[in-house]
């Protein structure tokens, strides 16, 4: 195993044990403080932020991406998000993609939008109330709770596309 492989699956195992009780629980990620900022992205999940957490740990993700089966919810993913790709690599071999700017909905609804000033005070498709609006930003996925073939860094997995079915 070179060293940065050796690096990487200790980070992932601290990210691991760090997030265990999220892992079949969105109530205990709910009772700390992450709610729904996305409902389901196709090849993705649904995104649920904690906006007390800010910069990157990897025992405390600001966002968990959730898989729903059925009535029950599995941890899929980990992410964290940044205005720009850092000029060091929170993680060996970090790879990152890329979420438009947004407005974001208390149900979880979102609208890409360039500036605030075009967020609607409620969602255009469900009516709920505007919750926070953001700028173009990196995304970090680091799935350590799913497996995904494209990669522990990619943002979609194609292995999810079964689920997160309404």
């Amino acid at each position: 195993m070179t060293s940065d492989a050796g690096a990487l699956a200790t980070q992932l195992a601290k990210a691991r044990l760090a997030t265990g009780r999220y892992a079949t629980s969105l109530h205990a990620a709910k009772a700390d403080g992450y709610q729904i900022i996305t409902q389901m992205i196709p090849d993705m999940g649904w995104h649920f932020l904690n906006p007390a957490i800010q910069g990157f740990d990897v025992t405390k993700p600001a966002i968990l991406v959730y898989e729903r089966h059925g009535r029950s919810w599995q941890l899929g993913a980990l992410e964290w998000v940044v205005t720009e790709i850092p000029a060091t690599p929170p993680l060996p071999g970090a790879t990152y993609g890329s979420f438009p700017a947004a407005c974001h909905y208390k149900d979880g609804t979102f609208v890409f939008a360039r500036v605030q000033e075009l967020c609607a005070k409620r969602s255009p498709r469900t009516g709920s109330p505007f919750n926070f609006w953001h700028p173009d930003l990196v995304t970090l996925h680091v799935w350590v709770w799913y497996p995904n073939p494209d990669g522990v860094y990619n943002s979609t997995n194609p292995y999810i596309k079964p689920f997160n079915r309404g």
